[in-house]
């Protein structure tokens, strides 16, 4: 029972501040655009009159709004929760506030009730689910995007630990006659660029950068550091590694890299930007 209890509390308070705001809504509108006629009433009783539309709907969606999310909440594993929830709450709601409109209209305010007066009613009475449909989805919306930034950074994190533990790893750079080996660490590579029949691998050992040519195409190591995701293409004659990526830079018509600890630009093309800004 105490759990109910707080069941109960729990869904008071987080739905009292939306479904008194929506009950505020009615009341403005109704006052300020006057779609009934109550001029029998002296100001201070139209007051009381119009606040009685806003007392309704609040009573109305209350009621309607904890018992559903009751419910949905005990009934969470079943397909039908959540239309229950979404489109047979708003339903009722709707159906409800028309009839209690027209009849505290009718005899309360002792209009006479007509087609037109009626479609006004039913007008009305489609705002405050609507409303409601609202909020629930920007609050759904919320939580998605909550979830996706959790998934995103857990996603980032094991990407981190895959890149830490490719560090350590040694790539053997063979050239095509197999006459030259350059071994290094995945983590002392800095850059790879072709040119012409080779490609000139720089590289940081003993905080110092040092360059090396080895003969042999990009396409053919590219092909040997593709399963290190460190390595990313940033134009079609270079390579970089990412750690050691300093900013993205820009000018009129092009972009380039920095390096840091080194002055030099690493052209990058508008091919593979979009690829270089998801990578830094």
């Amino acid at each position: 029972m105490n759990s109910r209890s707080n069941q109960f509390i729990r869904l008071l308070n987080e739905n009292l501040r939306l479904l008194s705001g929506i009950s505020l809504g009615v009341f403005f509108f109704i006052l300020i655009f006057q779609p009934f006629n109550v001029d029998r009433f002296d100001f201070n009783d139209k007051l009381l009159f119009v606040a009685g539309f806003g007392a309704i709907a609040l009573l109305i969606m209350f009621f309607v709004r904890i018992i559903f999310s009751l419910i949905a909440k005990n009934q969470s594993d079943s397909p039908n929760a959540a239309f229950m929830n979404i489109y047979l709450g708003g339903f009722i709601i709707l159906a409800l506030n028309s009839v209690a409109f027209a009849f505290y209209l009718r005899y309360v305010g002792s209009a006479e009730l007509s087609f037109y007066i009626v479609f006004k009613i039913v007008l009305i009475s489609l705002f405050p689910p609507l409303a409601l449909r609202l909020s629930d989805a920007n609050k759904e919306l919320k939580e998605q995007i909550v979830s996706l930034m959790s998934e995103r950074k857990q996603i980032r994190t094991q990407i981190e630990k895959i890149e830490e533990d490719n560090q350590n790893k040694t790539i053997e750079f063979i050239s095509e006659n197999k006459a030259e080996i350059l071994t290094l660490h995945v983590a002392e590579i800095v850059f790879i660029r072709s040119a012409d029949n080779y490609v000139e691998i720089t590289y940081k050992r003993d905080d110092n950068f040092k360059k090396s040519l080895i003969r042999n195409t990009l396409r053919n190591i590219e092909l040997q550091v593709k399963e290190y995701s460190n390595f990313i293409r940033c134009h079609r004659i270079c390579l970089v590694n990412k750690s050691y990526i300093e900013k993205l830079n820009r000018n009129y018509n092009s972009h380039w890299i920095t390096i840091r600890g080194l002055r030099e630009k690493i052209p990058v093309s508008r091919q593979f930007l979009l690829k270089v800004k998801e990578s830094i």
